[in-house]
């Protein structure tokens, strides 16, 4: 019997012409379609390809049992989530031992902090999993941003605001240039982390990168409530140029 491949496919950071020729060619032609949601949402990366489905695709949406209603420090976190995952990967898998193709949409790029990769490491082991990258949240960030994110020798860091704030603040001060992830109501405490590194003039925040309502303000122009799903905050480098 012929077995399936699992594509996992990066749309890239919202707007569907920023995906790649390969990703709109492997969505495009889809029979079978699964992606990541919360529950009773649509999903941004099924709101990314609105469209451009077969009329006789099946999708199949895979809606997270937990979001932040569990500390992720909680074992039951790490439970729920691990019984989610075998059990998308078990449909997965069902559909490509029965010869079928499947493509896993993926907002930003497959393998970088994106669900798709409990998939990957699952479905590796049983089953061919071919994926296609896609431009990452942050790269349309700094490209929103109107300027270079590092210049010559500078080091990126890429952090996430779920850090202790002792870590992040560490972190913050010892680079060239920053992005951080993951925001939402983390966002007081990485103001915090920012000015005590003393580089609270030097911060950006940009709102939806390349979306609808994409938004890039300094830091300190920013309320704190709790920052939109879809925000990065940003420090650009100063190094080395001719």
């Amino acid at each position: 019997m012929t077995v399936g491949t699992i594509h996992g496919v990066g749309l890239g950071p919202g707007a569907a012409d920023l995906m790649s020729v390969r990703a709109d060619r492997l969505v495009r032609g889809a029979r079978h379609v699964a992606y990541f949601r919360k529950s009773g949402r649509r999903g941004h990366a099924r709101t990314i390809v609105e469209g451009m489905l077969r009329d006789d695709a099946v999708e199949y949406p895979m809606d997270y049992p937990v979001t932040t209603e569990i500390p992720f420090t909680d074992p039951r976190y790490n439970e729920c989530l691990s019984a989610f995952y075998a059990q998308c990967t078990a449909h997965i898998l069902s559909l490509v031992q029965g010869g079928e193709d499947v493509v896993v949409l993926c907002e930003g790029d497959p393998f970088f902090y994106g669900s798709f990769m409990h998939l990957h490491s699952r479905l590796r082991p049983h089953a061919p999993v071919a994926v296609v990258p896609g431009i990452t949240g942050m790269s349309g960030a700094w490209t929103a941003s109107g300027a270079p994110i590092t210049w010559g020798d500078d080091v990126l860091t890429v952090a996430m605001a779920t850090l202790p704030e002792a870590e992040l603040t560490r972190r913050i001060a010892e680079t060239d240039a920053l992005v951080v992830m993951k925001i939402g109501r983390h966002l007081p405490k990485l103001r915090r982390a920012i000015a005590a590194a003393g580089r609270e003039d030097q911060a950006w925040l940009v709102e939806h990168a390349a979306q609808a309502g994409e938004r890039v303000r300094r830091l300190s122009q920013v309320e704190d409530a709790p920052a939109p799903y879809f925000s990065i905050a940003l420090i650009h480098g100063q190094g080395r140029r001719p």
